[in-house]
Parts: C-alpha cells; sequence; structure tokens
C-alpha cells in the first residue's frame, strides 16, 4: 500500500455548490487517478447526479483499476471484488428511493401546514400593532432611527412598512 500523493477535497454542502462546480471538483480529482489508487468519498452519491452516472463511473474506475471507498462505510470496492457493481447499484437505488422519499414527505408536510395554517417558516410577520405604532409616529414627524429605538423594529422593517402604507393610502 502506497502513502498517498494528492489530496482533494471539496469541502461545500451540495446546496451550495452548483453541479458544474461539483462537476469540475470531480473531474479534477479523476484526471490525476492512477491505477492502483483508491479514490475515498464521503457519500457515494458524490460521485455523480443519478443512479446511472454513479454506476458508469464505479465501472470506469474499476476498469481502470481504481478503487471506490466510502467514509461512511458502505462500499469498498476492493473488497467486494466482480460483486462491486452488483452491490453499488442497490445501494444506488436505495439511496434514490430515500431521496424521494424525504422530499415527498417534506412536499405532504408543507400542504398540511398550508391548509391548517401553520407557520411555513420565515420570519414572523410584524403584530398590527408595531405597524401602526409605525406609521403614527412616522404622521406626528418622528425619524426612523427615533421609531427603531422606540419600538425595537429594524430600519428595512420600518422602510418596508411605511411604503406599504404609502402605497395604500
Amino acid at each position: 500500500m502506497t502513502a498517498a500523493t494528492g489530496v482533494a477535497t471539496d469541502s461545500s454542502s451540495a446546496a451550495i455548490t452548483t453541479p458544474l462546480e461539483k462537476g469540475h471538483q470531480l473531474r479534477t480529482c479523476l484526471s490525476v487517478l492512477q491505477k492502483g489508487d483508491i479514490l475515498v468519498v464521503s457519500k457515494l452519491d458524490r460521485l455523480g447526479r443519478s443512479q446511472v452516472e454513479v454506476i458508469n463511473r464505479l465501472n470506469e474506475l474499476q476498469q481502470q483499476g481504481i478503487q471506490v471507498k466510502t467514509l461512511d462505510g458502505l462500499i469498498d470496492t476492493s473488497a467486494l471484488g466482480k460483486l462491486a457493481p452488483l452491490v453499488v447499484g442497490l445501494l444506488t437505488g436505495l439511496s434514490e428511493v430515500e431521496r424521494s422519499l424525504i422530499q415527498e414527505r417534506s412536499r405532504e408536510s408543507v400542504e398540511y401546514r398550508r391548509k391548517n395554517g401553520g407557520n411555513l417558516g420565515g420570519r414572523p410577520k410584524t403584530s398590527n400593532k408595531k405597524e401602526s405604532l409605525v406609521i403614527r409616529l412616522r404622521g406626528e414627524g418622528e425619524s426612523y432611527r427615533s421609531i427603531q429605538e422606540q419600538t425595537g423594529l429594524a430600519l428595512a422593517t420600518i422602510t418596508s412598512i411605511i411604503k406599504e402604507k404609502e402605497v395604500v393610502i
């Protein structure tokens, strides 16, 4: 077993990393791998955006003599031998099903909260009492900073309340 000669890291969240950037980091990493190397990834889905892409990439790597190991312990192609493509296919299929179930549950939760008047997230709306106080103070000639000190609201909130009320008037 040889020591690692290069380490490539991708610490960005999948939510922040665009598919193009993710692909670029992966391509850079794959371009330096040689026969006998072991590619270590945090999770199997880091190798592609779909089950087909992950399986194809794993097959390409195996044909090049490159082994793949995940940090979550799900896969180690060097230990699986010829069964690796089968096991990888099953695991990626399960992860896609899991991902779709999570999305479905999230959609159902949002629909339920919409029907029942639940909170959908985001900041809570400023109370009508505070909004009327902002409008009254501004009508009395108070400055935005003075209103901020008296109400504890942010300047941006005060500005939007005043602008909203001006549109209505």
